[in-house]
């Protein structure tokens, strides 16, 4: 379906919540940490659990996602993937206070790739408290049809980085995360679709979780550090069988992260630069 990205380009949509603490004592949990330990700013990344979507259960289609074409445009594509995101901190976002997220259309492009039509949406996120910029966001998604579903993309076995953590796929974890985020996408904790309709060999491990433990093996390696600024891009699926394995390599500027299915090629790669 051919769209007009003028006509979409510039659109806006801007929410304002109050930050609250239960939230983040479950990601703690959820990430095997004290959930009752004090914490009054929200984690690198933590800012996904503020903003949850709410569409009506009747505005889901049948994967579980609401549907576009109010924010974002109807492609008349099925398939949806968030492809990655470049961050950059300003400020700490402190629990309790209220953040309003602006949400802006800057790209929208439809292409023919080797599987068939895609488009590609850059949505900028600002993120303040008040006057006061706390976070910029640009995350990138992707639409595509169901040719190729289920198949991976070429990828190549990398080197282990300097520290190395093993994750266990478990159901629950992947619960857990979707009842985080609000997620309703079903390739995330329904089998029968994921495997039958899509055509994965198993659950899909989310995106943004990966991002997210690829963030705490960076926390936990060099605790102590200022994150500036943080990007990722998705390369092809995890799945539920099987464990995968963090990566973290230092840099002049910070490190490279990265996640490694079982044929140790990159998932997930990932950049963090530190303030110096």
């Amino acid at each position: 379906m051919k769209i007009q990205p003028d006509a979409w380009i510039g659109r806006q949509e801007i929410r304002t919540e109050r930050v609250e603490r239960e939230p983040f004592r479950r990601l703690r949990a959820m990430l095997n940490q004290d959930p009752d330990e004090s914490v009054d700013v929200l984690p690198p990344l933590g800012h996904w659990l503020c903003f949850l979507p709410d569409a009506r259960q009747s505005a889901l289609g049948p994967d579980g996602h609401p549907g576009n074409g109010n924010f974002l445009p109807d492609f008349g594509l099925p398939m949806r993937m968030w492809a990655g995101s470049r961050l950059t901190y300003s400020h700490p976002i402190r629990i309790g206070e209220d953040i309003t997220r602006t949400s802006t259309l800057v790209s929208v492009e439809e292409k023919t790739g080797r599987t068939g039509p895609l488009a590609f949406v850059t949505v900028r996120n600002e993120l303040r408290a008040g006057d006061q910029g706390r976070l910029t966001e640009e995350l990138d998604i992707v639409f595509r049809d169901r040719s190729g579903q289920g198949r991976l993309p070429p990828g190549e076995p990398k080197s282990p980085g300097e520290t190395v953590r093993t994750v266990q796929p478990e159901t629950s974890l992947l619960f857990r995360y979707s009842a985080l985020t609000f997620n309703s996408h079903r390739i995330h904790y329904d089998r029968d679709y994921a495997v039958k309709e899509e055509g994965y060999p198993g659950l899909v491990v989310h995106g943004p979780l990966l991002a997210t433990l690829l963030m705490d093996h960076f926390i936990s390696a060099k605790p102590g550090e200022t994150i500036r600024t943080f990007e990722f891009r998705a390369r092809r699926p995890i799945f539920d069988q099987a464990p995968f394995t963090l990566h973290l390599t230092s840099t002049s500027q910070g490190a490279e992260l990265w996640a490694a299915g079982p044929d140790q090629c990159p998932a997930m790669t990932a950049e963090v630069t530190t303030c110096r």
